[in-house]
């Protein structure tokens, strides 16, 4: 019986980037445009559901929409320079392909916007996909064949059992470890440094 290639998903935001200070950049931007206070800081300690979500909290419901289109368009030339990668993030897509294998983004960001944070920092995975939150990753995650996704918040904890695939979250966002073993996480790693480490331990375990 053949063996599935091992095909490994990564979120994106606080997970391969720490997206913090790009983010607060174009919050701060679209704050002064509008007029409408927004405290940037707070907004930064929460990242990982929609965009939409967060600006809920700060504009009525007949303005997400548009503030949102002007948000990713702010996005382009103030959310991408200040953004770094998070420590190990290239070596944990390097070890997938040390591995044989395939590696996949799944990201809630604008794919578009996600693919240019991808180029800045020379991060190449194999495939992204964007637009997706918590349980719709699970779609993503079934089609291009994921048994493992890591990510950083409950929600990649959520869209990786809706897909059966393996939960490696790593404690680098808004939620802490406890907290994401509370929400079903099969592994739970201080950062991505740990990762080259744990899928070797797991390929042999499967192999």
């Amino acid at each position: 019986m053949a063996t599935q290639p091992l095909t490994v998903g990564f979120d994106l935001d606080m997970t391969l980037i720490d997206s913090r200070p790009g983010i607060k950049a174009v919050y701060d931007r679209l704050s002064a445009e509008s007029a409408t206070y927004i405290d940037t800081d707070l907004v930064v300690t929460r990242l990982g559901p929609p965009l939409e979500d967060e600006l809920a909290n700060w504009f009525a419901a007949e303005r997400i929409e548009p503030m949102a289109d002007r948000y990713r368009a702010l996005y382009v030339d103030h959310g991408i320079a200040t953004t770094p990668a998070i420590a190990g993030a290239h070596d944990a897509l390097e070890a997938v392909r040390r591995a044989g294998g395939r590696t996949v983004v799944v990201t809630a960001k604008f794919e578009r916007n996600a693919r240019l944070h991808l180029d800045h920092l020379g991060l190449t995975p194999d495939l992204l996909v964007g637009g997706l939150w918590a349980e719709a990753k699970g779609t993503a995650l079934r089609e291009h064949g994921v048994s493992v996704y890591v990510g950083d918040h409950v929600g990649d904890v959520r869209g990786a059992r809706a897909a059966g695939a393996l939960s490696v979250a790593v404690a680098t966002g808004p939620c802490d470890a406890d907290e994401l073993r509370e929400a079903g996480a099969d592994v739970v790693l201080p950062d991505l440094t740990a990762f080259p480490g744990w899928l070797a331990a797991h390929a042999a375990s499967v192999g």
